[in-house]
């Protein structure tokens, strides 16, 4: 369950992610002149301390990208690389803002939600009069024992298209996909995590899962 606070933030998520997004290599040719925000959805951190939470937007030219972030109360030792940005929070003071697919919180989280058949975490209002509906969902197939995660590696492989653009994340023997430009026609097999959205209503493949 991830708990959400009615706060302020500065920057604001979308933000952050209009500054930040247009800069990184697995855009492709996708139009980033303009950022609208579709929805998001969260994963749980089981020890309560790493806010954990996925951003689709959709570009001017109607590409879907996909955008984990995390959010930590202090900074990530080693990841200074993927450090996005810091933002002022009203109620938890301030918070480093990671490129989710390198921090290993994530990586366990995503892992888990593939082969356990887990969904997005349910949300819980510190103020529940803020409350709002859970619109994008996200399914994971369900093929077997969570791996070990230890030491995380990634890598973000560009396109010259808008579809095509991935990173890859390693640990082990295990090796993610997370795909940065969703291709809503992508065939999907195999452990996988997939995802519906206001206006998608057909599960789309947003990452995918091997065990070498």
């Amino acid at each position: 369950m991830a708990l959400i606070h009615s706060a302020q933030l500065n920057p604001s998520k979308l933000e952050l992610l209009r500054a930040w997004v247009p800069g990184q290599p697995w855009v492709g040719s996708a139009d980033t002149s303009s950022l609208e925000h579709i929805d998001a959805y969260r994963f749980d951190d089981p020890d309560g301390e790493v806010g954990i939470e996925t951003h689709l937007l959709r570009t001017a030219d109607g590409a879907v990208l996909q955008i984990p972030l995390t959010y930590r109360g202090a900074p990530l030792a080693g990841a200074e690389a993927f450090l996005i940005s810091t933002m002022d929070h009203s109620v938890l003071g301030q918070r480093w803002v990671y490129d989710a697919c390198c921090d290993p919180v994530y990586v366990r989280a995503l892992a888990t939600t593939i082969v356990t058949g887990g969904t997005e975490a349910e949300l819980e209002f510190a103020d529940p009069g803020n409350a709002r509906e859970v619109t994008t969902h996200v399914l994971g197939s369900g093929s077997g024992e969570v791996p070990s995660i230890g030491a995380v590696n990634c890598s973000t492989v560009g396109s010259a298209t808008t579809m095509g653009s991935a990173t890859t994340i390693t640990s082990g023997t295990l090796e993610l996909t997370v795909y940065r430009v969703v291709d809503v026609e992508a065939e999907f097999r195999g452990p996988t995590l997939t995802g519906t959205w206001p206006g998608q209503a057909d599960p789309v493949l947003l990452a995918s899962l091997q065990i070498g």
